[in-house]
């Protein structure tokens, strides 16, 4: 059985490089009916943040990502892992050692200086007929493991093939600080194993980590995972992605109008393909994701790819969905007798949410002042004022058969031809009277939502206010 987990550190908002390894790592477990768990990784007491804690629960709950069991906090379990670090320290296998951070500070310093790569010296490590020094007085010592001086550690990486490390380029690590909380890769290595871990997918930041789990492992005579290190998300300049970019609190998302089913969509792309499908519900891609068609290289943020997606599932969701989702933004639709006709109408040019609440608003808000620049243009003498007025008229006259835009388009035409206008003469300085601007939807969709009467009104406001031209 198929075991995978997403294990954040609570130091920082979860943002979509986490969501991305979250969800690749759901899917998987998913696919293969398996188990997908939930552990915060916070032993950093320090660092730890109780609202980012809480961002990274929402985030889950936003997108829809469920977890087995119950989240596991490494917090929790200390007396787990001192009872593994005693085990090893009983075998041989670890060792306590009393140098100082000033001392290790000199050794970096005095490697550096020949050109070696910074390591500990094993000053401490206990070997056969070798002598220690004498334990200082005034230091607690910190736990180091005893890994392997010689050979090579291989293991295989499902996206990048076999992986090899000599032994050389791992010392003997910390695996317990001096105050006894033990280290990162201590506690992953323990918690993976003892949780069944047997899939861990998570970012290529993380392989020089591996080594040293491997080495945790192996003290142990367990066997590791098989490990998929995903290549990083890069800003479209090939550089790492930063907030202006895109790497910012997932929640953000949502607070800038994305879908979750559009976010999920597009990270999944960034960095797995199935030839040139772009659009993916869940089902799909649950049936279709598999680790090991991860891509080798850095994928690149597309703003405009995921306002595309964004875009294509505002049009593809129900009304009632959207209407829903527009709660969050304040706007309030569910009991407009005309919901129906005003979604259709906006959300084909709405890019994310909010775009969506605004051009709604634009239709229902009256407005206060008209666009300048279109009513010099558009509003240019006094003749436009008494052809609104007779076409109010028509509305007033027609009012119990106005009911869909084809109704209002029924009976403008032949106003039209009868006054020989062209249709922007009428139309530009109906759709300022109504929104305030040129830009909005169409004139027939936007007069059928309103009604007869708002629409008279709004139309005889602007007339009076000369389309505010004078004062």
């Amino acid at each position: 059985m198929v075991v995978t987990r997403f294990a954040p550190s609570p130091t920082g908002y979860l943002h979509i490089g986490g969501l991305r390894t979250s969800l690749y790592s759901y899917l998987w477990a998913r696919r293969n009916k398996g188990v997908f768990r939930l552990r915060i990784e916070d032993t950093d007491l320090e660092r730890n943040n109780i609202d980012a804690l809480g961002a990274i629960m929402e985030a889950f709950e936003w997108v829809g990502l469920d977890y087995d069991g119950t989240v596991e906090y490494q917090s929790k379990r200390m007396d787990v892992y001192k009872k593994y670090i005693d085990q090893l320290l009983e075998e041989g296998k670890a060792y306590k050692c009393y140098m100082s951070k000033e001392e290790l500070d000199v050794l970096r310093e005095t490697q550096m200086a020949n050109k070696q790569t910074p390591r500990y010296d094993g000053t401490w490590r206990p070997e056969e007929g070798k002598v220690l020094p004498p334990i200082p007085e005034g230091i607690e010592p910190v736990v180091r493991i005893k890994a392997p001086k010689e050979g090579v550690i291989t293991f295989i990486d499902g996206v990048r093939s076999i992986m090899n490390f000599n032994c050389s380029e791992v010392d003997d690590f910390v695996i317990a600080r001096s105050n006894g909380v033990p280290t990162y890769n201590f506690v992953v290595a323990i918690d993976d194993a003892l949780m069944g871990m047997t899939d861990v997918i998570r970012g290529d930041d993380h392989l020089s980590n591996t080594p040293k789990q491997i080495v945790i492992y192996e003290a142990f005579g367990w066997t590791p995972p098989k490990f998929y290190h995903i290549p990083m998300i890069n800003n479209p300049s090939g550089k790492k992605l930063s907030k202006r970019d895109g790497a910012m609190d997932v929640m953000q998302y949502k607070r800038e109008g994305f879908l979750p089913e559009a976010l999920l969509n597009f990270l999944v792309r960034l960095g797995w393909s199935n030839k040139d499908q772009e659009i993916f519900s869940m089902e799909e891609m649950l049936e279709l994701f598999d680790p090991t068609n991860i891509n080798k290289s850095a994928s690149a943020y597309n703003q405009e790819k995921l306002l595309w997606l964004n875009s294509h599932y505002i049009k593809n969701v129900s009304n009632e969905r959207l209407a829903k989702e527009l709660e969050f933004f304040d706007c309030f639709i569910h009991g407009h007798d005309k919901k129906e006709m005003l979604l259709d109408l906006t959300k084909e040019r709405a890019q994310t949410l909010v775009e969506l609440k605004d051009a709604i608003n634009v239709i229902l808000d009256t407005p206060t002042e008209y666009e300048e620049k279109g009513v010099n243009k558009f509003v240019k003498d006094e003749t436009i004022y008494k052809i609104l007025e007779n076409y109010v008229k028509l509305l007033e006259e027609n009012v119990d058969k106005l009911h869909l835009s084809i109704d209002y388009e029924a009976i403008t035409k032949p106003f039209i031809e009868e006054f020989e206008l062209k249709f922007p003469q009428l139309f530009q300085p109906i759709r300022l009277a109504l929104t305030g601007t040129t830009q909005a939807p169409s004139v027939y969709d936007i007069m059928a939502v309103l009604g007869v009467k708002v629409t008279c009104d709004r139309i005889k406001t602007a007339c009076e206010k000369k389309f505010n031209k004078e004062g």
